[in-house]
């Protein structure tokens, strides 16, 4: 999904307090401060893509790895604010600053994944198995049938991408997922996650059921 044919390019970076963007990944956004504004309708007349930054506020500052957002579609509202759709393609690494008025444009480099594929098979499905089961217990806690989406990814990148956008509330380790540059240790990670969150549920489950 390539939106340039050289290595590195300049690019508008949009930064966003717990947000990360994933490639293949929807995200709506409400623009409504003038320099975004004024960002927007650039983009627009360009190739329609910008850089999405987590801002860390623990440290105060834009992280250095973000994901490439191209507007899908957009309604212009009144005042001229605007409520635009993405959606994720490559991953990139700010380079430099080569401009922070009106808005922060940089240099960046786009950034993949390198991994072998021997263990990506056994992972995804240890990854969907812990999927259904952690949809399955909360069900049961919400006395609810909750079924997993029929859209979920069936190859292994594209699946970590899936599950990492998928963690609320916890913007710091989807910005860890995020710069990882191996599918693997992403997708084993979130391995780790999934059965840390399955485990809790299991154990929120139990007292339920003595409860009842």
């Amino acid at each position: 999904m390539a939106s340039s044919s050289v290595a590195v390019r300049e690019l508008p970076l949009f930064p966003l307090p717990e947000v990360v963007l994933f490639p293949g990944r929807p995200l709506p956004l409400h623009i409504f401060e003038f320099r975004y504004r004024i960002m927007m309708n650039t983009v627009l007349e360009s190739d329609s893509r910008f850089g999405i930054l987590m801002w860390d506020s623990t440290q105060g500052r834009v992280v250095a790895t973000g994901c490439c957002a191209k507007i899908e579609n957009y309604q212009r509202l009144p005042d001229d604010r605007m409520k635009v759709l993405t959606v994720g393609e490559q991953r990139f690494r700010v380079l430099d600053t080569i401009r922070e008025k009106p808005y922060l444009v940089g240099l960046v480099e786009w950034i993949e994944d390198d991994s072998s594929e021997n263990t990506l098979g056994e992972l995804s499905n240890q990854v969907e198995a812990l999927l259904k089961d952690v949809v399955h217990l909360s069900g049961k806690l919400m006395d609810q049938s909750i079924e997993l989406p029929t859209d979920i990814p069936s190859l292994p990148k594209e699946l970590s991408y899936w599950v990492a956008s998928n963690l609320y509330g916890v913007a710091t380790e989807q910005q860890a997922l995020l710069e990882m540059q191996d599918t693997a240790t992403r997708l084993e990670r979130e391995v780790e996650i999934l059965t840390s969150t399955r485990n809790h549920l299991a154990a929120r489950t139990v007292l339920k059921d003595t409860l009842k």
